[in-house]
């Protein structure tokens, strides 16, 4: 094959020696052969030493490292990254598990894939790129996909109409790049039923990345009344009720959602009446509840995904969390996240510190939380935590 070159400035190869898997636009000095969107390229120091193979794309991240060896980027290079990928998941147990078929098996740049996603439900993978180069060779990408899966899987579904970077104008369509016939949508995790919607649902369906924050809320579920904000499909809404609680209410803006939250506490509830759902805006549902619960979940969506409205966001959460330290009823239990991943563990934590002033209430962290060990984060990559929670105790 091929390959495209980018030589860097001097003394701009510091963070590719450090391993890290992204090189900014600012650090070329220029590129040789015309790569375009998604092409692969070798990058070269100024001195021409080889550093890395990635993808090449337009904007502040120029390429996406895949390799800091000088290898062939082939069928066997995406075969040997499944293969190993799969193998963290078996360790994990989420893999062959019979009470859990849900798990993420690429999660980007903590399996060295960077710009890919692939979540497994139940017989279907859904794949979703976020960089050009991944989408180019989505099809090559599937037929590896399939070889190291085997009978485990039946459909690959791919979706990323929406979150390739659209002035890359890719003419991205979501579709079945393998099987498509007798797809079931029911997906388990750890023995919970979902209904998950990879075609009209966010991200790829469901989000497997709260997994085994869900498995600890139930624990403490027990005889509580419970308020699931933000629910979604109702992920924790469900392991509250399994946990015990005395009562579970799920709260969205979305109808959609709220339908979704409802179809999945009758999977694995039916008849039972502990459970109610509310469409309706956050803010205001919070303000009217008064001392109603005593274990609080926030989970909203990403509140900044660029840094030029990071201020707003954390705002954002302290407001949020300032409403539920008010409200909570003493002794109760609040878990709240944050899943932006331009707002750091340590921004976060202030924001909620904020909150927890404002409130006067003593407020003390029993546990702090992150994304799920199938999301591994990337040593050299930091930039891969990109969830930040506490399970807080309020008097």
């Amino acid at each position: 094959m091929q390959y495209k070159k980018i030589i860097l400035n001097p003394k701009k190869e510091e963070s590719v020696l450090r391993f890290h898997p992204w090189i900014f636009s600012g650090a070329i000095n220029r590129a040789e052969g015309n790569p375009e969107e998604g092409d692969l390229v070798k990058v070269y120091d100024s001195k021409g030493n080889f550093l890395a193979t990635g993808h090449c794309q337009i904007g502040s991240i120029a390429v996406r490292i895949l390799s800091f060896k000088d290898v062939e980027i082939d069928p066997l290079f995406w075969k040997t990254r499944f293969e190993k990928a799969f193998l963290l998941r078996q360790q994990l147990g989420l893999a062959e598990n019979p009470q859990n078929n849900t798990y993420r098996l690429i999660h980007g740049e903590g399996d060295g894939m960077p710009g890919l996603i692939v979540d497994i439900y139940a017989g279907t993978a859904v794949m979703q790129a976020h960089a050009p180069g991944m989408h180019i060779v989505r099809k090559e990408l599937a037929e590896a996909l399939v070889e190291v899966m085997g009978d485990r899987i039946r459909n690959v579904y791919y979706k990323s109409e929406s979150t390739l970077p659209f002035k890359a104008d890719l003419g991205a369509e979501n579709e079945y790049l393998f099987g498509g016939q007798n797809v079931s949508p029911v997906a388990l995790e750890n023995g919970m039923k979902f209904n998950v919607d990879w075609i009209k649902g966010q991200k790829t369906g469901f989000f497997v990345d709260q997994r085994e924050n869900r498995a600890l809320l139930e624990r403490y579920a027990k005889d509580k009344d419970v308020l699931n904000m933000f629910c979604y499909t109702g992920g924790f809404s469900c392991f509250a009720m399994r946990g015990g609680a005395r009562s579970v209410h799920s709260v969205d803006s979305s109808s959609k959602a709220i339908m979704l939250t409802d179809e999945n506490i009758s999977l694995n509830f039916p008849e039972d009446d502990r459970h109610q759902s509310f469409t309706e805006d956050a803010f205001r549902y919070l303000e009217k509840i008064g001392g109603r619960y005593d274990l609080i979940i926030l989970d909203p969506p990403a509140f900044a995904k660029h840094r030029n409205v990071l201020k707003n966001a954390l705002q954002g959460y302290r407001k949020l969390n300032a409403v539920a330290f008010e409200k909570i009823r003493p002794g109760g239990l609040l878990f709240t996240f944050s899943c932006s991943q331009v707002v750091t563990k340590e921004q976060f934590r202030l924001a909620v510190f904020s909150a927890a002033a404002q409130s006067g209430r003593n407020v003390r962290i029993i546990h702090q939380l992150t994304q799920a060990a199938d999301h591994p984060i990337n040593i050299y990559h930091p930039e891969g935590e990109y969830i930040k929670g506490l399970v807080l105790a309020v008097d």
